[in-house]
């Protein structure tokens, strides 16, 4: 260990390059607390704020109960007018996976019954839900439906977990995208821990809407995309 340096800096610095030359690969576990603290002779408080910065530069990240894991590479991500989650990561090799957060009862305000077509205070269904790549958070989501249109659809989401399968469900096969818009920010405590992230860090936020082959709207929604771990592809035509 090099003198004047303090030593959760060395052991941080240690650990990044061991992670650019590939000791430990993208999405691995890393060693132990322990078994860190012993390869460079320091205590386990060290070890834990060295895992903090790097965690905070979005090099790794901590899972509760399982360990510290490799940040994966940033999944590239198609923004086009039929853009499937569970597609997208497919396509990488890797496995798609939904969780539900909540399902609840809502009302649509102006801005959300002009996207999907209804009147101000026509009954919704508000679905939040985290999708990740294998094990690596990629986005959480909230999306609204019409609830006389899809009624129980948190239920179904629940039971199918991804939003292709719940539109299958109530007879639609196809769909596209009609709108796109994307602002950056800060992920708030709540997205954070969902995703996985140190305060502070930013999130791309995607605002969308789903229309049937006919045009009519089925879903509008509110992405937030941890910003490290993906990068927007726009494909022309």
């Amino acid at each position: 260990m090099a003198s004047g340096v303090a030593l959760w800096r060395q052991v941080a610095d240690g650990i990044e390059r061991a992670i650019a030359d590939g000791t430990y690969p993208s999405g691995e576990r890393l060693p132990g607390e322990i078994e860190i603290a012993e390869t460079y002779r320091v205590n386990r408080h060290t070890v834990r704020r060295a895992l903090a910065v790097l965690a905070e530069r979005g090099l790794v990240r901590a899972e509760r109960g399982s360990g510290t894991y490799v940040e994966a590479q940033r999944l590239a991500y198609p923004l086009r007018s039929r853009t499937r989650f569970s597609e997208i990561v497919g396509a990488v090799g890797q496995e798609p996976r939904g969780q539900l957060i909540e399902a609840s009862d809502d009302v649509a305000t102006r801005e959300l019954a002009k996207e999907l077509g209804l009147k101000a205070g026509a009954p919704l269904i508000r679905i939040e839900a985290l999708r990740l790549a294998d094990r690596t958070p990629i986005c959480v989501s909230t999306s609204w439906l019409s609830a006389e249109r899809f009624p129980r659809a948190g239920e179904i989401f629940a039971s199918v977990r991804s939003m292709t399968k719940l539109l299958a469900h109530y007879g639609i096969r196809d769909y596209r995208r009609a709108s796109t818009r994307i602002t950056a920010a800060i992920a708030d405590a709540t997205d954070a821990a969902r995703l996985g992230l140190a305060l502070g860090r930013p999130v791309l936020v995607v605002d969308a809407t789903d229309v049937d082959t006919g045009g009519t709207p089925l879903v509008t929604k509110r992405a937030r995309f941890a910003a490290e771990r993906v990068e927007f592809v726009v494909e022309n035509g």
